[in-house]
């Protein structure tokens, strides 16, 4: 059976199956992105919204996203499109609502254009993973950038680093999740493989703008321990970091609240929240406090 090399998952799948992402499907032996070009977001967002700091402030970014996810947080805030199987239990679904858009690159590039009057300097892929459609990025980015444009990637950062490869020379800035800095959160509450991401955020810094996103979750990842060897490592990245210092490599520590399947403890404290910006303020030069 063909093999899904977008992640560290590499689903085997039989004809017509679909990868742990939702997204992915084998059809006629080959795996391809069943969401390609599949819209199911669209907005016009403040840059800083992403959350982008250091990269073109003040301006507004087209947001696209479609649907699928190959983390399984339990407390998503987009789990009704991360989640493919969310998504079609959704009321939506059941009033025979379509609950996605088809728009191809080129319409999405235009999209894109036609919105400079308001302030739009490209596309951001965001809402779910992008990465897990990876194709459709690179036909999109390909056209944005020869309109001259900007395109962003809003992603966990948890593929691998031919996909990165494929995609880096269209993209100016990502965002990238780094959830936590234990493998017991990544693998056992999350899914993930935090040395997947790892890889991926040092290779990303190398060729494009890149700003780190850390949600601090009550009783998961918010020892002050964690956001230090965190911040440290981060740091680190001077090696690999364009010839920069990787102390200004900017994070954003971020506010949990109960959401999806995570109700059971209450929103993290904003002093807490504080606390672990300054002692990230050790290692790094922009550490920003979201959700307060």
């Amino acid at each position: 059976m063909p093999v899904c090399e977008v992640c560290f998952h590499h689903c085997q799948l039989k004809e017509g199956g679909r990868g742990v992402c939702g997204a992915r499907i084998c059809r006629d032996g080959v795996i391809v992105p069943e969401n390609y070009g599949k819209i199911t977001s669209l907005a016009l967002d403040p840059i800083e919204k992403k959350p982008l700091a250091r990269f073109y402030p003040g301006s507004y970014i087209l947001s696209a996203g479609s649907y699928g996810c190959n983390l399984h947080c339990p407390f998503c805030q987009n789990y009704e499109i991360a989640r493919r199987e969310e998504m079609l239990r959704s009321d939506a679904s059941l009033r025979g609502i379509s609950l996605y858009r088809d728009i191809s690159p080129e319409e999405m590039a235009g999209i894109a254009a036609a919105y400079q009057k308001r302030g739009n300097i490209g596309i951001a892929f965001t809402y779910n993973e992008p990465l897990i459609s990876y194709e459709y990025i690179l036909d999109t980015a390909r056209l944005v950038h020869q309109n001259g444009m900007k395109c962003v990637l809003v992603t966990n950062g948890t593929a691998s680093l031919d996909v990165l490869e494929k995609l880096v020379p269209y993209i100016d800035a990502m965002n990238i999740d780094l959830k936590g800095f234990t493998d017991h959160y990544y693998s056992d509450v999350l899914h993930g493989d935090r040395q997947m991401t790892m890889d991926f955020i040092r290779e990303a810094v190398k060729h494009c703008h890149v700003e780190l996103t850390t949600l601090i979750v009550p009783r998961e990842n918010d020892s002050l321990e964690e956001i230090d060897q965190l911040a440290s490592w981060v740091a680190s990245l001077a090696d690999v970091y364009g010839g920069k210092n990787g102390s200004d490599i900017p994070l954003h520590i971020s506010r949990f609240f109960p959401r999806y399947r995570m109700t059971d403890r209450g929103p993290t404290s904003v002093r807490l929240i504080y606390q672990l910006a300054e002692i990230a303020r050790r290692h790094l030069t922009y550490v920003y406090t979201g959700n307060c």
